[in-house]
Formats: structure tokens, sequence, C-alpha cells
């Protein structure tokens, strides 16, 4: 397990114009679905609230994400800047997945972000809400990977 403490800039105070990079790097890495390479934007001891899972420290982060991602198939996400302040950030969010049966979901929700003065996230905590969809309800229909420049985000799509 990589222990890095590596910087992750833009650091706090955030503004605008580095809140708005710092939520599309986040988008940009869970679409990449590397459980190991997602975990290294956040600290040693990385407090989480997700649905009703609380991951604490990388360790515990990257077994939360390979599980995450083993079951929700076909998974794209875009995420949208909502508010900042200080080290805090917040952001709403929406991703589209299937599961092993081909349900197709619409899973939205908002998250709460705090960063140490390094840029790595200490807290973050998600409420989300899964939605059922049909193959045909889709809007997020990029090639697997990261949404390129040119695709709407959420506000464009309506959602």
């Amino acid at each position: 397990m990589n222990t890095s403490h590596k910087a992750r800039p833009p650091f706090p105070p955030f503004t605008r114009e580095t809140a708005a990079p710092k939520v599309r790097m986040a988008e940009d890495a869970w679409n990449n679905r590397d459980p190991q390479r997602v975990a290294l934007a956040y600290s040693i001891d990385s407090q989480w609230r997700n649905h009703a899972e609380f991951p604490v420290g990388r360790e515990q982060i990257i077994t939360f994400l390979a599980r995450k991602w083993a079951k929700e198939c076909q998974y794209r996400l875009i995420k949208e800047l909502w508010a900042f302040e200080g080290n805090r950030i917040a952001v709403r969010f929406a991703y589209e997945w299937h599961n092993d049966n081909g349900d197709w979901f619409r899973s939205y929700g908002n998250e709460n972000w705090e960063f140490d003065e390094t840029g790595l996230m200490q807290r973050r905590y998600a409420s989300i809400n899964d939605l059922p969809i049909t193959e045909t309800e889709r809007k997020f229909r990029w090639p697997q990977g990261i949404r390129h420049d040119y695709y709407p985000g959420l506000t464009e799509l309506g959602l």
C-alpha cells in the first residue's frame, strides 16, 4: 500500500478558480476507477461517510472503492462545484451504472469535503440516492473513462 503524503494542489483556502479544478480532478480520478490511485487524494487517516458505510484511512477506502466498482458496472460520474469556503468544498454529483442483472441506475448526491493544508481530503461526507432508470433514459454515454471537456455537465444536462 502506498503511504505517500504527496501534496495535491490546489491548496486551501479555496477560491472559485481553485475549487472548480479540484472538483474536476476528483471526477476524472473516480471515472478512471482505480482504487489505489483515487485513494492517494485522501489523507492517510481520511474519514468518510458513504451511504451507510464509514471507511477510515486509505486501506479501507481502497477496499470500499474496489467493492463499489465491482458492483457498479459501466460507472460514469459527473461532479459539479456547489460551494466553497476556506478548506471546504461542497459538490453535487450524479453517476450512472448497472448491476450484474443489467438494471440501470442514476445515483444523485451531495458531498462535503474538507482538506488539510497539503490539499489531501481529510473528510468526505456523501449523501446518495439511487434512482432506477431504463437504458434509454441514460444521459452519460461517453466512452468509459474520463468525461471529455466537450461533454455537458449536470447543469447542461438538466440534472
